[in-house]
């Protein structure tokens, strides 16, 4: 059964080209549907994958549900074996596919938080408070993430290549899902912040020259995303941000209030990297929400 995964792992990499955390997701995923296949089907004897029926399936739900899992993570992981029964079938691997009839949890699309301006200034600003080369780092990564709506794992995937810092023409090449590449425009407050951290900063921090990553850790390293949160939320706390503060919550502030200026939702999806702009029409709800209230009040016969 191992093996069937693996073949199915490399097919999602290679052929379909998605991305690291997807294919690691379904190899948890798929390892924990395994286990409980061979729970059910073995029998005393080795469990095939032919062996799953709608039974089974249904079973594996019940069982993720008995787990208390949300309803978003229920169908995360059903999406996964309808994914992998999708490839068994079409490789001739099992005879039928016996998640046809299976359905996933209906899942709400969640709006995503934003921050305010004055909570993006303020938490922007926490880096100021001291001047070692680390603070100088968090700034950059913290204006350029706020600057583009990068995700924090393009954001930390960057090289020293990944950027031109021409005036009037700063950006940042970055890879998004599936490999696909995308070139951000960068504002100047990024651009200076970059510029301080890649002249003052960085040369202290790195141990070899080498070492190709942007961002780095005091060690010399690539920083990583578990490494940048636990940054963020330390910027976050000494702000008062009262509401939870994530990697993604700037990456949110960033399309919601690149909206209420007016940008066009198309030039939102293209910056974020959206595949679809259904993913992007999420944020349209927030900043409705926001012409609401201007309009309530400020139209005299709203009040």
């Amino acid at each position: 059964m191992d093996t069937q995964v693996k073949h199915f792992l490399t097919f999602m990499s290679v052929e379909k080209g998605s991305a690291a955390n997807t294919i690691s997701a379904y190899r948890n995923d798929l390892e924990q549907f395994r286990q409980f296949v061979h729970t059910t089907c073995s029998n005393g004897t080795q469990a095939e994958w032919c062996d799953v029926n709608p039974a089974v399936l249904q079973g594996y739900v019940q069982h993720l549900r008995d787990k208390d899992y949300a309803d978003a993570t229920v169908a995360r992981k059903v999406a996964a074996v309808k994914s992998f029964f999708n490839y068994l079938t079409a490789e001739g691997l099992v005879p039928s596919d016996p998640t046809e009839s299976l359905s996933s949890p209906r899942v709400g699309k969640t709006l995503p938080k934003a921050l305010t301006v004055r909570e993006v200034d303020e938490l922007l600003e926490q880096p100021r408070k001291r001047s070692t080369p680390e603070a100088k780092r968090d700034k950059a990564m913290l204006e350029l993430l706020y600057a583009t709506g990068m995700r924090v794992s393009e954001l930390v995937s960057l090289d020293l290549d990944s950027i031109e810092l021409h005036q009037n023409k700063a950006t940042v090449r970055c890879k998004g899902k599936g490999g696909k590449e995308r070139l951000i425009p960068i504002h100047d407050q990024a651009v200076h912040a970059l510029r301080i951290y890649l002249q003052e900063a960085r040369p202290e921090l790195a141990r070899s020259r080498r070492e190709k990553a942007l961002f780095i850790n005091r060690r010399g390293e690539r920083l990583t995303r578990q490494g940048f949160w636990l940054i963020l939320k330390n910027y976050a706390r000494q702000a008062q941000i009262s509401s939870d503060v994530t990697p993604h919550t700037l990456r949110h502030s960033f399309a919601t209030h690149m909206l209420r200026g007016g940008a066009p939702l198309r030039s939102v999806q293209e910056l974020l990297g959206h595949a679809n702009i259904s993913t992007t029409q999420v944020y349209t709800q927030l900043t409705n929400d926001h012409v609401r209230r201007v309009y309530d009040k400020a139209h005299p016969r709203a009040r």
